[in-house]
């Protein structure tokens, strides 16, 4: 039996569905955290003491941190395997981390007071929306001549970071274009494995 907690309209709980659902495992999603609560009860907090979603589990096997799922994923499903190369699968792993440490954090402000909040303060969102164009502006060189993040082939560094474009690009704000960095997008947010992890509204 394989379950996921955690609502949809998280970014980390998207990165893990995306996965779940690339790789073609089933599983039975719980809703929580927000507003529908859970994660402070004692029960889920046994499961993962930080009170976060997502949390993935399997045959009492537990979960949490969702770059770990992905990763967990992509050690046991081949369609998702990194790369074995030492050097391509670090190059993987580098994309990967820049989405937890840079590109998400740098919009968190600014979708935050978008979103979140009844009276935005501007000048957050505005200096939220001045670092994240730097995290775009490198990921659209990165992507000017390839396909995917790492490598010639999908991949979880692709579900991680597709995750966090989907957010940036609904953001309700003005963006520079990012030719490179949409046809990168369009082309993997049209992969089946995308549908639910995309398919609800941001916000």
């Amino acid at each position: 039996m394989r379950r996921l907690w955690g609502r949809l309209t998280s970014v980390n709980v998207q990165k893990a569905v995306w996965g779940l659902d690339e790789a073609g495992l089933a599983y039975e999603r719980i809703e929580a955290g927000g507003a529908h609560g859970v994660v402070n009860d004692p029960a889920y907090r046994a499961l993962n003491p930080n009170g976060l979603v997502p949390t993935l589990e399997e045959d009492g096997f537990v979960l949490w941190e969702s770059n770990a799922i992905l990763r967990y994923l992509a050690a046991t499903v081949p369609a998702l395997a990194l790369p074995e190369a030492p050097r391509a699968r670090a190059h993987a792993e580098q994309w990967i981390d820049w989405q937890s440490t840079s590109f998400t954090p740098a919009m968190r402000d600014a979708f935050w007071q978008l979103f979140r909040s009844a009276d935005p303060d501007h000048a957050l969102v505005a200096e939220s929306l001045k670092r994240s164009e730097g995290m775009a502006a490198i990921l659209e060189r990165h992507l000017a001549d390839r396909a995917y993040v790492a490598g010639d082939r999908f991949g979880i560094a692709d579900i991680a970071l597709g995750c966090a474009a989907h957010r940036w690009l609904n953001l309700p704000a003005e963006r520079a274009e990012r030719p490179a960095l949409r046809r990168w997008y369009d082309s993997i947010a049209a992969r089946p494995g995308a549908a639910r992890a995309l398919g609800e509204p941001v916000g």
